[in-house]
């Protein structure tokens, strides 16, 4: 299945941003109920904690805090929260709720994803443009239970960068759903999709993010990776992303979001092209 145009432009924060702004809107219509009270006390007088402590820790100073000021407005008016969130905090979140989990390596959800996307067989390829570029990559595997058990018709909601690393619906030229759909696995679990090797990416440098970075003398960088949630009825959805061996930037990922256990040993093909395969297990909600 292909889709056409091609990129011709490299996304900006803004852009990126807004879209990214849209998404979360989107999805937090399916958001739990509200925090109480309490833990909105409890949460925020911590935050407040540690950053009156960075400021006496490093003598912070009037200047100093303007700048940091302006900064946050500008951060806001460009639409780039949700950016700066996944990329510097989120990870942490993640952390803390694998502490309480089983089943498969959780990791960041990224400020990317995009809900309702194409429904897929479990043997397939992903929508992509019929000149698409990169190396072919098939991605296999099975969805089972913590007792080994397979997982039939559960869904993989794959999405993923091109070979320049840029994403659809975040970076103009890109047609809607290009390298994006949701895999539903056959009776028994498994699941093949044919799809291309994503390329590393930089997150948008020309904003509020970006100036921060370049500030403190960071790369902005993420690996190359693929973004996943896994879920099936009656199960705990996971949320992850798997990167590849050797990868550029596996180790000093910007956002800090990789993890051993999510590292794919991709296996060449003969024809070019790369193979791998990854079992998810999934625990009961």
């Amino acid at each position: 299945m292909t889709t056409t145009e091609s990129t011709e432009e490299s996304p900006t924060a803004a852009d990126s941003g807004a879209s990214a702004t849209e998404a979360f809107r989107a999805t937090r219509q399916h958001a739990d109920g509200e925090v109480s009270a309490e833990r909105v006390d409890a949460v925020v007088r911590a935050v407040l904690a540690g950053v009156h402590q960075a400021i006496r820790d490093e003598r912070v100073t009037y200047p100093e805090f303007q700048a940091a000021k302006q900064w946050l407005m500008d951060l806001g008016e460009g639409g780039e929260w949700p950016l700066f969130l996944d990329v510097f905090v989120e990870h942490v979140v993640e952390d803390v709720a694998a502490e309480s989990q089983r089943g498969t390596k959780g990791s960041i959800l990224g400020p990317y994803y995009l809900p309702d996307q194409q429904r897929l067989p479990s043997v397939t390829a992903l929508p992509s443009r019929p000149d698409e570029r990169g190396t072919p990559l098939v991605f296999a595997g099975q969805v089972r239970d913590v007792d080994g058990n397979p997982v039939p018709r559960a869904e993989l909601d794959l999405w993923h960068a091109d070979e320049q690393g840029y994403y659809s619906g975040f970076a103009p030229g890109i047609p809607d759903g290009n390298l994006r759909g949701v895999v539903v696995t056959d009776g028994h679990g498994r699941f093949e999709v044919s799809t291309i090797q994503p390329a590393p990416y930089q997150i948008p440098t020309d904003g509020p993010t970006g100036k921060l970075i370049e500030a403190a003398g960071w790369h902005p960088w993420r690996p190359a990776h693929l973004h996943l949630i896994v879920r099936a009825p009656g199960y705990r959805p996971i949320t992850t992303q798997l990167y590849f061996e050797g990868g550029k930037w596996l180790d000093s990922d910007i956002a800090e979001a990789t993890k051993p256990e999510l590292v794919l040993h991709p296996e060449p093909t003969g024809d070019g092209g790369l193979r791998s395969e990854y079992d998810f297990v999934l625990e009961r909600a």
